[in-house]
C-alpha cells in the first residue's frame, strides 16, 4: 500500500468487505439466494423490504446460525429515545451493523446504547444527486454534505457512516482512518442510465477512494450467474487487499 493511500488498512476479512444486499420479499427467497451463493457471500444486508415480510429476525437467526454476518439496514429515524429503544433491543440480536438516518439527538441516542453493534450514520442517499438535494431544501454539494454530517455523526459516537464512494476519499483526507465507510451504490462502468442509484463508483474504485466494505445488490442477483459474479468481485477485492 502507498503511503497516505486511503486503501483500508483495517484488519478486515477480504471476504466480509463484500456485503449482498438481499432485498427480495420472502424468508423463502432470501434462503434461495443465499444457498445458491454458498460462501461466496458471507455479509448479507437486510433492509426495509425485507423487514416488511414479517420474518425479520427469523432471517437474521437463520443466517447467524450460518455463520454469515448481518447488516441491519432499516434507517432508523425518530425521537431519540424512540430509537435508542430499538438500538438497544437490536443490539441483542446477532446483528454487526445497523444504520441511523437522523439528526445529531438521534444519532447520539442510538450510539449511547450500541454496545457490540457499529452504527453507520446515513449521509447522502446513493439515490439522490445536486438536484435532488435542491429540490429537498439542500442548498449545497452533495459532497460538503456528507462530509458535515460524517463529522457529526463520529463525534457523537457512531463507528462510521454510509457513502458513497465518489465522497470516500475526501472523508479520508478529512477525517481519517479511524471510523467505517460502507459504500453501496456499486455499479460498472457501463451502469444504465435508468438506473436509479445515481452516484455510483466500480469496485476497485470505492475501495482505492476509502471504503471498507462495499454493498452491491442487483450486479449479483441480475446477473446470468450470480455466484460466479460475488466471486469474480471477491478474487477483485482480494487482489486489492493482498498487493
Amino acid at each position: 500500500m502507498a503511503p497516505n493511500s486511503p486503501l483500508s488498512s483495517k484488519a478486515i476479512d477480504p471476504r466480509d468487505r463484500l456485503i449482498l444486499a438481499l432485498d427480495v420479499p420472502s424468508l423463502e427467497e432470501g434462503k434461495r439466494w443465499v444457498e445458491l451463493l454458498g460462501d461466496s457471500v458471507q455479509f448479507y444486508k437486510l433492509g426495509l423490504q425485507f423487514l416488511m415480510t414479517g420474518q425479520y429476525f427469523d432471517m437474521v437467526d437463520w443466517l447467524g446460525a450460518r455463520g454469515k454476518k448481518v447488516f441491519a439496514d432499516i434507517k432508523f429515524f425518530d425521537v431519540p429515545e424512540t430509537v435508542k429503544s430499538a438500538v438497544e433491543g437490536l443490539a441483542r440480536r446477532n446483528v454487526a451493523f445497523a444504520t441511523v438516518h437522523g439528526n445529531d439527538p438521534m444519532m447520539e441516542a442510538a450510539a449511547s446504547v450500541k454496545g457490540n453493534l457499529k452504527i453507520l450514520a446515513v449521509t447522502v442517499l446513493t439515490s439522490l444527486d445536486r438536484g435532488d438535494l435542491d429540490d429537498l431544501g439542500f442548498q449545497c454539494d452533495p459532497e460538503e454534505l456528507v462530509l458535515s454530517r460524517a463529522r457529526r455523526a463520529i463525534k457523537l459516537g457512531c463507528d462510521g457512516v454510509i457513502s458513497s464512494g465518489l465522497e470516500a476519499s475526501r472523508l479520508r483526507a478529512e477525517l481519517g482512518q479511524n471510523f467505517l465507510v460502507v459504500s453501496p451504490g456499486i455499479r460498472p462502468v457501463e451502469n444504465k442510465p435508468n438506473d436509479d442509484q445515481k452516484r455510483t463508483v466500480d469496485v476497485e474504485d470505492a475501495f482505492r477512494l476509502g471504503a471498507d466494505y462495499i454493498v452491491v445488490g442487483r450486479p449479483i442477483r441480475k446477473a446470468p450467474d450470480p455466484r460466479a459474479k460475488a466471486e469474480e468481485m471477491q478474487a477483485r477485492i482480494a487482489a486489492l487487499f493482498q498487493a
